[in-house]
């Protein structure tokens, strides 16, 4: 079944085999929503940690030094072994610098399972709560589904919100106002 969904959703390429693969093991396992909270754990670990970043990207660095670090970064965290085993074969197969990308597309295997969909929002500041719950609702009126938040922050925003549902993108933000203000005032002169 898992196998046919994700076809469909179109996880392809590199990121989305490994995803898929994770996906059917966890499914397997009755442990989708174990590993789907482990891999945004993660996620926020590598967002937030410039040498979590380093340690995924660096070519330079030793498979054995990767396998090392990152089994002792997830042991400290709590991750599940299901997730643990994942991203030793991962690492074992040089491919963690794609792990975000597996990340994500495991979440929108997730959604899609569910029939939900994901929106990335950005924004110039963290969301309150109260303020995903809106985005959420209004998100879910417009596309007629259940949506699941993948809350950003990118504090050269300025203001307002991008709004990403899979291909679809809307832009109400502050910094691409003023870009389009800036042209159409060239334009006039």
């Amino acid at each position: 079944m898992s196998q046919v969904s994700s076809n469909v959703i179109g996880a392809t390429g590199l990121s989305g085999r490994y995803a898929t693969a994770l996906f059917e093991l966890a499914d397997e396992e009755k442990a989708l929503d174990d590993v789907a909270s482990d891999l945004a754990s993660i996620d926020i670990m590598i967002e937030e940690s410039n040498d979590l970043q380093r340690l995924i990207r660096s070519p330079i660095i030793s498979r054995d030094d990767q396998l090392d670090a990152m089994d002792a970064v997830l042991e400290a965290a709590g991750v599940r072994q299901l997730t643990r085993n994942f991203i030793g074969v991962v690492t074992r197969n040089r491919r963690l610098f794609a792990l975000p990308g597996m990340i994500k597309d495991y979440q929108a295997l997730l959604a899609a399972t569910r029939g939900e969909a994901t929106a990335e929002v950005t924004s110039a500041q963290p969301l309150s709560d109260l303020q995903i719950s809106a985005v959420e609702d209004s998100i879910k009126r417009a596309m007629g589904t259940k949506v699941a938040i993948d809350a950003k922050v990118d504090e050269s925003l300025l203001g307002g919100l991008v709004v990403k549902v899979g291909s679809r993108m809307v832009d109400t933000s502050l910094k691409t106002k003023l870009s389009q203000l800036r042209l159409a005032m060239k334009g006039v002169g």
